[in-house]
């Protein structure tokens, strides 16, 4: 039998298909569930910056004022009371779900500037995470932000929080970055233990009836893998830190190809919502007949063996490969 057990930020897992983060880990139940379906870790369902300030705002406002003169500011916040559990709610669910399962459990924190990141970040290693995963989910809509300004943010709130904890930290990104590469080597430098790429920002849509600006939540599909894939693929070898890929992770297949670019673990969070926590099952069967059909003894021996550095044509993850696509393409007519 093949040996699927991996390492992630240090931690020994039993195989490389992880849970991201998704409303399936919003409970214990949905904790029990995934570790049940064999995924080998949790990242939490991420506790956002505005949760934080709402609880710190609520509390002092109910400290100060009178109950009934504080509505309009209230309405400032979005209904986080109904969105997610809230602070002390999430510290206590780490702290439930390290009792109830064997698997490591990851904490997430999502926001945009340093707040109470740092505070959080000790709590929630207090409550028992193993790890902690950084999702700076930064827009910046004004103009007069620059790219340095941006990249800054995202090294400024990793310098802080690697400085308040001992677990090991990953940061998630986006691609959106003139220089995907340099972005991550200054964050390794700064003591990333892990890359997760990549984010996935979830533009709003216009309702052309009722003219109004509407979230719309879409899941991810298959082909959005290529993009983290290229970018873990060219960066392995390169920087000394752990890659897991994300977006797009529906399939064993989907999975191998993120383990020949170089990546520790693949996570998946769409497939389980659409399909059932059992598919993460599925996957780990069909990981271990395809690697048994072709001898492979286990998954470190194919992480990174298609990346940049160890492919035949190192070219096919730069410039000469969209030169090939266009070439290769014939009109059906």
């Amino acid at each position: 039998m093949a040996d699927l057990t991996t390492s992630y930020m240090g931690l020994r897992l039993k195989n490389p298909v992880v849970a991201s983060a998704s409303p399936l880990s919003n409970t214990l139940d949905g904790i029990r569930r995934l570790e049940d379906a064999g995924v080998s870790a949790v990242v939490m369902y991420s506790l956002f910056e505005e949760q934080i300030y709402f609880q710190s705002f609520y509390i002092d406002y109910c400290l100060s004022h009178g109950v009934d003169s504080y509505a309009e500011s209230q309405s400032y916040f979005p209904e986080m009371r109904d969105y997610n559990v809230g602070p002390d709610d999430y510290l206590q669910l780490i702290r439930d779900a390290k009792a109830a399962v064997n698997i490591p459990v990851i904490g997430s924190l999502n926001g945009a500037t340093q707040g109470g990141w740092v505070e959080y970040a000790r709590l929630i290693e207090q409550a028992g995470a193993d790890a902690l995963e950084l999702n700076v989910y930064f827009i910046p809509a004004n103009p007069h932000v620059t790219g340095e300004a941006v990249e800054r943010r995202y090294i400024e709130i990793l310098r802080a929080v690697k400085r308040a904890v001992s677990i090991p930290v990953a940061m998630k990104l986006s691609p959106y970055f003139s220089s995907v590469g340099d972005v991550a080597r200054r964050l390794v430098d700064e003591g990333a233990d892990a890359l997760v790429l990549f984010n996935r920002f979830y533009q709003p849509d216009i309702d052309i009836d009722n003219l109004e600006v509407t979230p719309r939540l879409a899941f991810s599909q298959s082909h959005e893998l290529r993009l983290p894939l290229c970018w873990v693929a060219i960066l392995y070898g390169e920087l000394l830190t752990d890659f897991a890929v994300t977006t797009g992770v529906h399939s064993c297949g989907d999975v191998l190809k993120s383990l020949m670019a170089g990546a520790k673990v693949a996570m998946m969070a769409s497939e389980l919502l659409q399909n059932g926590v059992g598919r993460a099952g599925q996957i780990l069967e069909e990981l271990e007949l395809w690697m048994a059909e072709r001898e492979y003894v286990s998954v470190k021996q194919m992480i990174g063996s298609m990346s940049r550095t160890n492919v035949a044509d190192p070219s096919a993850f730069e410039r000469a490969n969209y030169m090939k696509m266009l070439a290769s393409y014939r009109p059906r007519h």
